[in-house]
């Protein structure tokens, strides 16, 4: 068997295998109607039906486990860290500045002092609240986080990028991811509250943006874990801190949060950033350009 036979076999049986294992939980989460159902752990399984998949192709196609990529490296993990914190500071503080969505929102701060009790000072709240999710909270989503990555970045982005190009690999490899997402965000509550359409535009664009850096970061480091701490911060930081804080101002939901513009455009300029350093890269049977 040839190499773009061989490539092409691992990536088919991959992504039929993530789509058979995932359509239950999609099912389950629609049935439900919100990513809430089942105490959340139906949305645990989805996103751990992309590592499920890709030990079964691995098996299936005698792909190594090794090439997933294990080893650990402290300086690409704490750019994995970093770069959400960066674009997402960028895209919310332009937010605040303009006065498309206010900062902070007393009620979600009235909800903090129930928690944490009553004579904090906001910015007592607001450092405890942060200081609580960058830990437990961040470890927990760097756990669900690693589902998805040891399947897309640990799987299919190097298969990818054995044929294709790095601007190749992450447009395809994002745009797959992007389409896993669709059923959750269509017919659930994986939304920001705006018609279908641009909801949908915004959350693309912002996943095939991002998708170049984790793409980057994978073959960069050769690791899938600074992949999973990537996936995990971002979730942490729009989903947990930046979108709480922020009060709605009447626009604010066509701005902020996955299905926003805000991150929509900060992706393009990550991407861009990214792309720029594509040279960097010594892909296995790619291009560099």
């Amino acid at each position: 068997m040839n190499s773009n036979a061989s490539v092409a076999r691992r990536v088919g049986t991959y992504l039929a295998l993530t789509l058979a294992l995932s359509s239950w939980f999609y099912f389950l989460i629609i049935r439900a109607g919100q990513l809430g159902g089942g105490g959340g752990w139906w949305v645990m399984g989805l996103m751990w039906c992309p590592a499920v998949a890709a030990f079964l192709a691995s098996f299936i196609t005698k792909r190594p486990l090794s090439a997933i990529g294990w080893r650990w490296s402290w300086r690409y993990a704490l750019y994995a860290w970093a770069i959400p914190v960066a674009y997402a500071a960028v895209a919310y503080g332009v937010t605040w500045a303009v006065g498309l969505g206010g900062f902070p929102d007393r009620a979600f701060l009235a909800r903090l002092a129930q928690r944490f009790g009553p004579g904090m000072s906001d910015a007592a709240l607001i450092g405890r609240h942060v200081l609580r999710q960058g830990t437990l909270g961040f470890l927990m989503s760097c756990l669900s986080g690693l589902g998805e990555e040891i399947g897309w970045r640990g799987f299919l982005v190097p298969e990818l990028a054995r044929r294709l190009s790095f601007t190749r690999v992450a447009i395809v490899s994002g745009a797959i991811w992007a389409t896993w997402h669709y059923p959750v965000l269509l017919f659930a509550d994986y939304n920001g509250g705006t018609p279908a359409w641009y909801g949908l535009t915004c959350f693309t664009v912002l996943v095939i943006g991002i998708a170049f850096v984790f793409a980057w970061i994978r073959l960069k480091s050769g690791s899938v874990w600074p992949a999973a701490i990537l996936h995990g911060s971002h979730n942490l930081w729009i989903q947990a801190v930046f979108d709480p804080l922020t009060a709605d101002t009447g626009r604010t939901k066509w701005i902020i949060g996955e299905f926003g513009a805000a991150l929509a455009i900060v992706a393009i300029g990550a991407a861009w950033l990214t792309w720029r350093q594509r040279g960097e890269l010594r892909l296995p049977l790619g291009e560099a350009g």
